[in-house]
């Protein structure tokens, strides 16, 4: 028996390895780090997670090895009698099983480093954010309820549809609500916070005016008074009505707009055949005092003279379509203004070093074997048939 175990692994000398390789592990990690503390007061790592994570697998790693050396010697003494094993194979070096198993080690050990993104070199930089304020001006008189746009969709629908692909579309822009109809109320002021506006956007309906009509003049006002002209931000209002407008005040507050350096945008919500305005249950109109069933149409000279007068363009919605790369080609073109200017800090990545390190030594494991060497098989099988 004695004569068979120097083809097997001596599991003491094994131990050795294995506490020595962790001795000097965590000794070195613990005298890395504190030179790190008292040296680079910026040194972090991006993906701390992965350390806990990666090092719970090493004691894992500790009982695979010993189990497999274990599993080995056992099948050694049943498949072979130490009189056959010098005829099988060189036998297994412990030296060189515990060298591989440091190899691995470290090697995993600095591919979890590398994982987690050791940074350091703490340099604050500057981002500034761009761009224009733009007030939506958004028509919820009820002949908003009519359905020629698409078949069974208002037109207030589609055209919220319209805004909210707008502000998908709008990077660094500050935005801002206005409903009206009769009258015109400010249902969200200027934010740079795009999720809230769509909230105040699906929220928004024609049971919110209780004054009817479609006051465009209004609206104008109403978002002109919600531009902070102190900031020399540009602004744009964007008009998004049916035109059924009866009033006067709407060409005068849009040239008046324009004045101020603000350009009015408008887009044109409906057909110009006419239709009727749906309320309550299905397949109920809207009547007028006579008992007619009321028609809406599309003003469509109402809206273009209302974007002539502002400086902007009119646009036509087709369907679902309200021209979106037109109007946002239009803002993009608009000479953009620093809103914002933020501080942040950023670290240079160190990664790189320990993923080369773990490569390499995991390579090296994995091109050294457990076995003797060759030639000492070669001379002890000689031996062995020579006697």
């Amino acid at each position: 028996m004695k004569e068979g175990k120097k083809y097997s692994f001596n599991i003491g000398m094994f131990s050795i390895f294995v506490l020595a390789a962790e001795l000097v592990f965590w000794l070195g990690l613990f005298l890395m780090n504190s030179y790190i503390e008292e040296n680079e007061p910026s040194f972090r790592f991006e993906h701390s997670w992965v350390l806990y994570i990666g090092f719970i697998f090493i004691p894992m790693l500790i009982l695979i090895h010993f189990y497999l050396k274990f599993w080995r010697n056992k099948s050694l003494k049943k498949y072979a009698t130490y009189q056959l094993l010098p005829h099988l194979f060189a036998g297994y070096s412990t030296w060189k099983s515990g060298v591989k198993y440091v190899l691995l080690r470290f090697g995993l050990s600095c591919l979890i480093i590398a994982g987690a993104n050791p940074q350091y070199g703490e340099t604050e930089k500057e981002i500034q954010t761009k761009g224009i304020d733009i007030m939506i001006a958004l028509d919820v008189s009820t002949s908003m309820l009519a359905e020629d746009l698409v078949e069974g969709k208002s037109r207030l629908y589609v055209a919220k549809k319209g805004v909210s692909q707008l502000i998908d579309r709008l990077h660094g822009d500050h935005i801002g609500i206005v409903v009206f109809a009769g009258a015109a109320y400010k249902q969200l002021p200027i934010t740079p916070d795009y999720n809230i506006a769509k909230m105040f956007l699906n929220n928004i309906s024609t049971d919110m005016m209780s004054s009817q009509g479609t006051d465009i003049g209004n609206a104008i006002e109403e978002c002109m008074s919600s531009f902070d002209f102190e900031k020399e931000t540009n602004k744009v209002i964007i008009v998004f009505s049916d035109g059924e407008d009866h009033e006067e005040s709407a060409l005068v507050n849009a040239n008046q707009a324009k004045d101020k350096g603000v350009i009015v945008h408008t887009i044109g919500m409906g057909t110009t055949n006419g239709s009727p305005i749906p309320i309550g249950k299905k397949g109920v109109y809207k009547k007028d005092e006579n008992g007619n069933r009321v028609m809406t149409k599309l003003n469509e000279n109402m809206m273009i003279d209302v974007a002539e007068a502002g400086g902007g363009s009119y646009i036509r919605a087709q369907g679902y379509s309200i021209g979106l790369d037109g109007l946002v080609g239009d803002i993009n073109e608009i000479e953009k203004t620093t809103l914002k200017t933020d501080k942040y800090l950023t670290y240079s990545d160190h990664f790189q070093i320990f993923l080369f390190i773990g490569l390499l030594l995991i390579g090296m494991d994995l091109f050294l074997t457990e076995k003797k060497a060759t030639l000492f098989f070669q001379i002890t099988n000689a031996k062995s048939k020579t006697l």
